[in-house]
């Protein structure tokens, strides 16, 4: 189908309009022309579009069933979310926060050792029916865990251990050489609650002090108020194996497909439909104007403006994702009836 054609067809959605359909207090919706996206027109559609159809195949709803099919003919990516597809701004009360998270490697083993002594859980039956289950603190003070084959393997690092379970997905490098890779598998129910933050109203350290790395560093050099701030986060993530993913690709999302480095991020399912195409604009030292696709979600991720980037796998994308805490501004694609369908009668 041509392009003069597709316009055709869509010349009936052209409108424009702001809508605060959740009053002052929640967020807002404003339709924006793609000339309004800074940067769309440098842009890689065509590498967008490949992270598309990597999730856009499990969407339900007819209209994004639609797109898909269409997206698997396209010969033109840009035209293609132009033509099918409106920005809208949610505008949220909470400023836009833009963080990094990406596969972190251990060191472990299928069998413990007195190196190799922190496990690496499945989710126990009754974690999944109890709603918050038992905190942090309790299932690593007791022996609740223990001597129920719930071990996928068992790592060298309790620091590492506690950010792999803040990034949710992982490789965990064997000693003869291999690899086996873990992926979400639930969570005990209990909220988020940053470790970051804990020390900024500590006093311990100023707010643009704090990374993944100042944690890391003081958590192993206060080992007695390490164990105990890493307890300040009552959430406690389990895992599932998932070595079928090809080493190649990313690790597993939220909607059970591989993530692609700097176009997958973690959204709020609440505001952002995973699998909707979504444009980026990250300040900060290094700004970042790039079409991503909403493919996982995270337990800190929190708000209608807030996004995180995955940035890969390995020591490198930790060091990137971890320095990363930036403003800005995401804008979401929506199927244009979709999109003017969050717009009040009076605006149409």
């Amino acid at each position: 189908m041509t392009r003069s054609v597709l316009a055709a067809l869509l010349a009936g959605f052209t409108m424009t309009g702001t809508s605060d359909a959740a009053g002052t207090d929640g967020p807002s919706f404003e339709i924006l022309p793609f000339e309004a996206l800074d940067g769309w027109s440098e842009d890689d559609h065509g590498a967008a579009l490949s992270v598309f159809l990597e999730t856009c195949r499990d969407l339900d709803e007819p209209d994004w069933r639609s797109l898909c099919a269409v997206a698997q003919d396209t010969d033109d990516a840009r035209d293609f979310f132009e033509l099918f597809f409106r920005p809208v701004l949610i505008g949220d009360p909470e400023d836009a926060l833009f963080t990094g998270y990406f596969e972190p490697e251990l060191n472990g083993s299928l069998y413990p050792s007195p190196r190799y002594r922190y496990p690496v859980h499945r989710m126990p039956p009754e974690a999944q029916d109890t709603r918050p289950w038992l905190s942090r603190r309790e299932i690593l003070t007791t022996n609740v865990l223990e001597g129920r084959d719930l071990e996928i393997a068992w790592v060298d690092d309790p620091v590492e251990l506690f950010f792999l379970q803040i990034q949710g997905s992982g490789r965990i490098r064997l000693p003869d050489g291999t690899s086996i890779r873990v992926g979400y598998g639930g969570a005990n129910g209990h909220p988020y609650r940053s470790v970051g933050q804990e020390l900024v109203r500590r006093g311990t350290f100023d707010l643009h002090e704090v990374s993944a790395g100042t944690i890391r560093s003081w958590v192993r050099g206060n080992p007695d108020d390490g164990t105990e701030l890493l307890y300040h986060n009552p959430s406690y993530v389990f895992f599932r194996e998932v070595s079928q993913v090809p080493a190649h690709k990313g690790p597993l999302g939220a909607m059970n497909r591989s993530v692609t480095p700097l176009r997958s991020v973690a959204v709020d399912p609440e505001y952002v439909p995973l699998g909707a195409p979504v444009w980026l604009e990250k300040d900060g030292a290094e700004p970042m104007r790039r079409l991503m696709v909403a493919q996982d979600t995270g337990s800190a991720i929190k708000g209608a403006q807030r996004a995180d980037i995955f940035f890969g796998t390995g020591d490198e994308a930790g060091r990137l994702a971890g320095q990363l805490k930036d403003p800005g501004r995401m804008v979401v694609l929506l199927p244009i009836q979709r999109a003017y369908a969050l717009l009040p009668e009076s605006i149409l």
